[in-house]
């Protein structure tokens, strides 16, 4: 993979990891336009998933300190109450990625027109959160669960898991700043798991991309990731899910039709 691929694949994944519109979904279509095979080299995938986990923990550093300083003072407060509603919203995920892996790898890399269906799905869920939810409540057990659940169904390519998960919290009644925080924090543990079990499986041999590349492709992934993060906080706060929606609408049928 030259230099300017990497750099082209780790902005795009940087960007759709964060706003609504699928980073999985984006880098089928990336991998069919740049006829590269980036997406199937394990640790290229690793180190760019790394760069947008290491982006969401300088966004929310300071929450996340508040968080692990509240959990260690080991008894029930307000930070050990969000902290567990994090772990009951990994649970559906944790399932999926046991007991399922290699079924959801197998819809990867075999049709864009998947990609497109699932992008109009991802426009449809977000114009619905834009118009029908209500934003009354902080996130509950039970929310945190049924947006876990979103979370595994967002493993398909092309439907967003950011916002699946944020349109899902939003229809369920809670507030617009909660939803989209909680989304960001819920995927970091999932993801370094994911890919410190891929690490150490041992299915990662020698890699054919140069290490400049995959420095570029780190860093165009962080940068773009961090940048992507704080502008979509923004964005749920507004109530504008809705452009992105129809910008998923035209990808979807680009896809489907091109």
């Amino acid at each position: 993979m030259s230099a300017l691929e990497a750099l082209i694949l780790g902005l795009i994944q940087g960007l759709t990891e964060f706003l609504p519109v699928s980073s999985s979904g984006h880098l089928e279509i990336g991998k069919a336009l740049l006829g590269v095979e980036a997406t199937d080299d394990l640790l290229f995938t690793v180190v760019v998933h790394g760069a947008t986990v290491l982006s969401t923990l300088v966004v929310f550093w300071k929450e996340i300190v508040r968080l692990l300083k509240g959990l260690f003072r080991f008894r029930m407060n307000d930070e050990t109450v969000y902290v567990l509603k994090l772990v009951v919203s990994m649970i559906p995920i944790l399932i999926v990625g046991v007991f399922f892996k290699d079924t959801v790898e197998g819809f990867f890399g075999n049709s864009l027109v998947l990609v497109g269906c699932m992008l109009l799905l991802t426009a449809l869920l977000l114009t619905l959160a834009t118009y029908l939810g209500s934003g009354k409540h902080e996130i509950r057990f039970r929310d945190a669960f049924i947006i876990g659940v979103a979370q595994c169904v967002a493993v398909l390519p092309g439907l967003s898991r950011s916002g699946t998960t944020i349109a899902t919290g939003l229809l369920l009644g809670n507030k617009k700043e909660s939803v989209a925080q909680f989304s960001f924090l819920m995927v970091l543990v999932p993801i370094l798991g994911e890919n410190l079990l891929t690490l150490f499986s041992g299915e990662i041999g020698h890699s054919a991309i140069p290490l400049g590349s995959l420095a570029i492709g780190f860093l165009a992934a962080f940068v773009s990731g961090w940048a992507a993060c704080r502008f979509m906080l923004r964005i749920v706060r507004k109530g504008k899910l809705v452009y992105f929606a129809a910008y998923c609408v035209v990808v979807g049928l680009l896809a489907i039709f091109l």
